[in-house]
């Protein structure tokens, strides 16, 4: 009797993603930390424009997540570009 496959086994499950990183996935990456990095900036701006402390803290909160996406994302391209050989063209 064969075995029955469930939906999760068809679509081939990856525990953890690969430890490739594409051009485009970099570039992406990029795009990500800018946004996180003007977001950041634009909330402390507004922040330092409140008069109101219940405001002015949950736009600093907002900018402290935003620079901490920003320096997750960071860490994660400099881990893959780091694992890659230094004759390796990023064009590939």
């Amino acid at each position: 009797m064969p075995q029955q496959q469930t939906p999760q086994d068809q679509q081939g499950f990856m525990p953890q993603p690969p430890r490739v990183m594409t051009v485009k996935d970099q570039l992406y990456i990029t795009d990500m930390m800018s946004w996180n990095l003007l977001a950041a900036k634009k909330c402390n701006f507004y922040a330092k424009q409140c008069q109101d402390q219940e405001v002015k803290s949950a736009i600093q909160q907002a900018a402290s997540m935003h620079t901490r996406h920003y320096d997750q994302l960071l860490q994660h391209l400099q881990s893959h570009l780091g694992d890659q050989p230094q004759n390796q063209n990023m064009t590939q």
